[in-house]
């Protein structure tokens, strides 16, 4: 079975987020994920993962402005510095929380854009992907990059796994993998378990979360029994991280983890 981590960006909010970690634990969760940590100090976080004896597996890049609809600014020709920036502090956090890995959000094509600047934008997003790349591996950390369907998020840059390994290619960094998300690439493309199995040597991390409605395994049309079994099958030794919203409630949701084999 599967080794889960619970993501508490969308997992235990109910709470105040410093205040999730040790209710990932009460759960039975060993090792957590969370999206953007910046806005509390790396000590409190490290604070609380100590306390509760938790491992974190991963966390974002700065996406820049969300509030404002930004959702990663990688391939942004005008926010090349802020990306950069963005770098250093995404590993000052993951060497203060042990996180080892980091994950680049592409972000959203302008709308308007024409040849020349989908050229740029592609040009920009291989560049800081491997200025991230580098700074990264200096530091000992797995840099991701992953698909995202442009259904929850119009004109995404990388939207099908396929697009996404041929940046990887591109880019040419030893330390630069896919995260697959399972919910994503089920709204996209399917073939869930022969990408999968197809991409395996490549993949850094699995996130999951069912189709439609992105909530908790067992809510909606992915067989997930049958997709950790093949995880297993297929010899994935990593981390497979709960990005999921809960339905009715994080307790309530967590009943798919009772069902599984022992």
């Amino acid at each position: 079975m599967p080794r889960f981590a619970a993501n508490l960006s969308t997992l235990f909010i109910e709470v105040p987020f410093l205040d999730r970690f040790a209710l990932a634990r009460e759960a039975g969760f060993e090792a957590v994920e969370v999206q953007f940590p910046y806005a509390w100090p790396a000590a409190q976080i490290h604070e609380r993962l100590a306390a509760a004896q938790l491992q974190l597996v991963l966390h974002n890049l700065p996406a820049g402005d969300w509030s404002a609809g930004e959702r990663g600014i990688a391939c942004l020709p005008d926010r090349r510095d802020d990306f950069r920036a963005g770098v250093q502090q995404g590993i000052d956090y993951a060497l203060a929380l042990g996180a080892p890995r980091l994950n680049a959000l592409a972000g959203v094509t302008p709308s308007g854009a024409d040849e020349a600047a989908e050229a740029e934008l592609h040009a920009t997003l291989v560049d800081n992907l491997r200025f991230a790349a580098a700074a990264c591996a200096k530091a000992g950390i797995e840099l991701l990059v992953e698909a995202i369907n442009t259904y929850d998020v119009p004109g995404f840059r990388l939207s099908r796994s396929a697009q996404a390994l041929a940046l990887i290619d591109e880019v040419g960094a030893g330390n630069l993998r896919l995260q697959y998300d399972v919910y994503h690439m089920q709204r996209m493309e399917g073939e869930l378990a022969a990408t999968l199995q197809r991409a395996l040597p490549r993949i850094g991390h699995v996130q999951i979360a069912d189709n439609p409605g992105r909530h908790e395994p067992g809510s909606g049309e992915i067989n997930f029994p049958f997709l950790f079994a093949w995880l297993d099958r297929i010899g994935y030794a990593g981390w497979v991280g709960c990005e999921y919203v809960p339905a009715a409630g994080t307790r309530a949701g967590l009943a798919w983890r009772e069902r599984l084999p022992a």
